[in-house]
């Protein structure tokens, strides 16, 4: 039994779940009648219910109660570069969500509609940020933990070293727990798939597709259009040649990696070909692997306007651009855990009036279609901590006279 499980946990995951994907299809479509498959599907939606809520309240505290050591003014560039590429990138995923509106098929309908007008939003807003946060947690209630994670956080700012080492320790443990029920995710896709198939056929598969070919759309416009064009407004020049030195030196080994935290080594060596000052971006680049997260941002965004359409529900475009905001507010919480992205979707969801039930068949189809998925969005994360960690230090450098070259 032993070498079986280890046998299991060295395969890769990405290779676990199209076994699984593949099981499931196949099952779907020749033995329909073996109901007792979507317990495994059941199982594994019911622990990202459980522990995503815990996730989000955890992760928030402790990234927060130990943030600002040693950030003084001179990161304060290379931080607006980091915040405005994600937002930006959730607003690319917005408009690309409109002109193209994918929909999903999922299995249950939402039991209320989300809001129509700036007044009514700002009101459910509140209410849900004062809602107390065992409640919310309960309740799933992302934008209730997300609002007391954010004011505890703040308040231990100023706690012992002991204090955010536990808190440290518990994030760990968190990221750890999600970790293990990721295992479960062949498992649990291989019941979903069956049931899906079982319900639809092989036609969700293109649905599938669609909602990629949508993620992919906008990552890549983001990498190649909107994120050159921050740099080259920073620095009034030519933005490509350092874009793709750093796809090519950065983003290619992130894809294969899936982990921004894994790459920050290859980051660094980057930069230090790139001739930056090392005091500097020893704690740029990790800074990135933390907020700079135009990719989980897309993809926070683009899987909750999918989950609302394919409901029915028409999204004000107001309601859209503050969707953006909590996505880049989300995906700042992202890196470093398994399947992060995906597991803040409820929060953005919960926007939109969409519960969590319906949220986490949209995470369990991100997870279905994450072998691409994940795998551009490191790359466009990682690839883009060296840009603009290069284009604020470059920027300061032509503030003093200097003259620069990439």
């Amino acid at each position: 039994m032993k070498n079986i499980f280890g046998f299991y946990t060295k395969t890769p995951l990405i290779l676990r779940i199209a076994i699984g994907l593949v099981i499931g299809a196949l099952l779907g479509l020749f033995v329909p009648g073996a109901s007792f498959v979507t317990v495994f599907g059941d199982v594994f939606v019911g622990a990202l219910k459980a522990i995503a809520p815990i996730l989000v309240f955890v992760l928030v505290i402790a990234s927060l109660a130990s943030a600002g050591k040693g950030i003084g003014g001179r990161f304060k560039t290379v931080i607006v570069f980091y915040m405005l590429s994600t937002f930006l990138a959730a607003v690319v995923a917005v408009v690309g969500s409109y002109i193209f509106k994918v929909t999903i098929p999922l299995s249950e309908t939402v039991d209320k509609v989300a809001p129509t007008g700036l007044g009514e939003v700002f009101r459910t807003l509140l209410t849900n940020m004062v809602s107390n946060p065992i409640t919310s947690i309960m309740n799933g209630n992302y934008v209730g933990i997300l609002t007391w994670a954010v004011i505890l956080g703040l308040a231990l700012r100023g706690a012992s070293d002991k204090t955010k080492e536990v808190l440290s320790d518990l994030s760990a443990g968190v990221s750890k727990t999600v970790a293990w029920v990721i295992q479960l995710a062949p498992f649990g896709i291989l019941g979903l798939v069956y049931a899906s198939v079982g319900e639809y056929g092989l036609e969700i598969f293109t649905d599938y597709g669609k909602i990629l070919l949508l993620l992919v759309g906008c990552m890549l416009a983001v990498a190649l259009i909107v994120d050159p064009l921050i740099v080259a407004i920073a620095l009034k020049r030519n933005p490509y040649p350092l874009v793709l030195k750093c796809f090519k030196e950065s983003g290619i080994t992130a894809f294969f990696t899936r982990s921004s935290a894994a790459n920050i080594p290859v980051n660094m060596k980057l930069c230090e070909k790139l001739g930056l000052d090392k005091e500097y971006y020893s704690v740029a680049i990790p800074l990135g692997a933390t907020i700079n997260m135009d990719g989980a941002a897309i993809t926070i965004t683009v899987m909750s306007l999918a989950a609302a359409f394919s409901q029915g529900i028409n999204v004000n475009i107001l309601i859209a651009i503050l969707l953006s905001f909590v996505a880049t507010l989300g995906a700042c919480g992202a890196s470093g855990v398994a399947g992060g992205s995906l597991l803040l979707i409820p929060m953005a969801c919960s926007l939109l009036g969409i519960g969590q039930d319906i949220a986490m068949q949209v995470v369990a189809v991100g997870f279905i279609i994450g072998v691409v998925q994940d795998s551009l969005e490191t790359a466009i994360n990682s690839s883009g901590d060296v840009i603009f960690c290069a284009t604020a230090e470059y920027r300061e450098r032509m503030k003093k006279g200097e003259k620069i070259s990439f």
